[in-house]
């Protein structure tokens, strides 16, 4: 029996910079920091698997820097990438990612695990003279990066050394900004205020992250989330898990201090805090949300949401399954396969769910999803992967076998219809790459297909 890897290509000539390039770590650069000072414009920093002992900054440049996720969509990626700032060479510039010279939203974190970050000394944009540190993960000012499936987990913003008036954003913190945090698990982080997450004048996008475990708030108090006042662009919570945090003070699940905010989908429980376990301050609006305790607003939720493990899946009796805005412009998305239906992990019909697994850009399932294949049998290993994705002229696929192998490629259509034979029972041993020219197909969804014939064990895939 063959094993068949499968990989996506999209291709979007509209879209892209043609002058462009992919940086690799560690095979063009030996570190992402050294990768980002070479990078112009809208170039793309792909790093490998490993541990990098980092504090990085994207230095005003409009770039993605992101794991092999970005290709593969599988989880393995994101726990496999990791940015670990804990020994930073400045120690008032401990966080792990510091986003901080105006970069607009095409900045892009993407697919790594962000940990050990202790957070960076900075001055109060609005209190002269008023010291904090700040953004134990990522500190962002002046700036909208998109921060997208991401773990961001054991960062804190703890330390009030001499002349210091207080720490907060233990994952990330944001100042005059408008951030778009996208499908990431925020967990286990501290901060004297604001454990997880800190909106200083700020706006932003917080839409399907899991929000759990984050403590802290002796200062100010937020175990999850902390905001004060708007900037410029609205606050928008939506479809976030936000569970199981904890605030010496108010608002376990999230405090606002003059903040209005648009709360909608969202699961707020099992928050604990001196008072207003939940949510304490001003809001907004607060609609279609489960929240422990109850909460004036649209359909809310007092009951609990059942989750099926610790990755915080809705049980199939969920009360918040189908229970979220009713608008279709915030429905799950539907599974091709049984039309009328969500798509897992969605659950029920169309009707978006609560939580971090409902509406049109749910959290992806934890494991393994298309783009990288592989198989481990005996003392055989084999991946597959691709880049650039989306592309326009060429394509490379590498392939990375630790004993010799003999494959077929094949490009077929979305409809796995073979169109082409690229290479036909080539030998490959360690990293294989082959280059190949698309730039005759029309723009669209195509498939690459490597067969390998000497395994007999079919690889299994989750076709999105």
């Amino acid at each position: 029996m063959k094993t068949i890897f499968i990989v996506f290509i999209i291709l979007a000539l509209s879209t892209l910079n043609a002058k462009s390039q992919i940086i690799h770590v560690p095979f063009d650069q030996p570190a992402i920091q050294a990768a980002i000072d070479i990078a112009g414009e809208h170039d793309t920093v792909l790093v490998d698997q490993g541990a990098y002992f980092e504090n990085i900054n994207f230095s005003g440049k409009n770039i993605v820097i992101c794991s092999h996720y970005a290709i593969s969509g599988d989880s393995a990626d994101i726990v496999g990438t990791i940015i670990n700032g804990s020994n930073p060479v400045y120690a008032d510039t401990g966080s792990c990612v510091l986003i901080v010279s105006g970069e607009d939203s095409t900045a892009v974190l993407q697919g790594f695990t962000v940990t050990g970050g202790t957070g960076t000394r900075w001055e109060d944009e609005h209190g002269a003279g008023h010291w904090y540190t700040e953004g134990g993960g990522i500190l962002i000012q002046y700036s909208s990066p998109t921060i997208k499936n991401n773990i961001i987990t054991g960062n804190e913003a703890i330390n009030k050394p001499a002349g210091t008036t207080s720490a907060g954003g233990g994952a990330i913190r944001c100042g005059d900004g408008n951030p778009h945090i996208l499908n990431n698990i925020i967990t286990n982080n501290q901060g004297r205020y604001g454990g997880g997450i800190v909106m200083n004048y700020s706006g932003a996008v917080i839409k399907n992250n899991i929000i759990s475990g984050n403590s802290g708030g002796e200062d100010y108090g937020g175990g999850g989330l902390w905001f004060l006042y708007n900037g410029a662009k609205p606050l928008i919570l939506e479809n976030n898990t936000i569970v199981n945090n904890s605030s010496a003070l108010g608002g376990g699940g999230i405090r606002l201090w003059g903040s209005i905010a648009l709360v909608t989908n969202n699961i707020f429980w099992g928050n604990t805090a001196g008072s207003s376990p939940q949510i304490q301050g001003t809001t907004g609006a607060v609609n279609y949300c489960c929240i422990e305790g109850g909460f004036s607003g649209t359909g809310i939720i007092d009951t609990n949401p059942s989750f099926l493990n610790n990755n915080f899946i809705l049980m199939d009796n969920s009360p918040c399954i189908d229970a979220g805005e009713p608008d279709e412009s915030y429905n799950d998305p539907e599974d091709p396969e049984n039309p009328g239906n969500a798509l897992y992990p969605a659950k029920g019909m169309l009707h978006s769910d609560i939580g971090a697994f409902g509406g049109p850009g749910c959290l992806p399932v934890p494991g393994p999803t298309t783009g990288i294949g592989f198989i481990n049998a005996g003392n055989k290993f084999f991946t597959a992967s691709l880049f650039p994705n989306p592309a326009t002229s060429t394509i490379t696929i590498r392939i990375n076998s630790k004993q010799a192998a003999k494959v077929s490629i094949h490009l077929c259509d979305s409809g796995t219809r073979i169109l082409e034979e690229f290479e036909k029972d080539i030998v490959v041993k360690g990293s294989t790459e082959i280059r190949t020219d698309i730039s005759g197909l029309k723009p669209g969804i195509y498939i690459i297909r490597i067969s390998e014939t000497q395994q007999n064990r079919l690889l299994k895939f989750v076709k999105e």
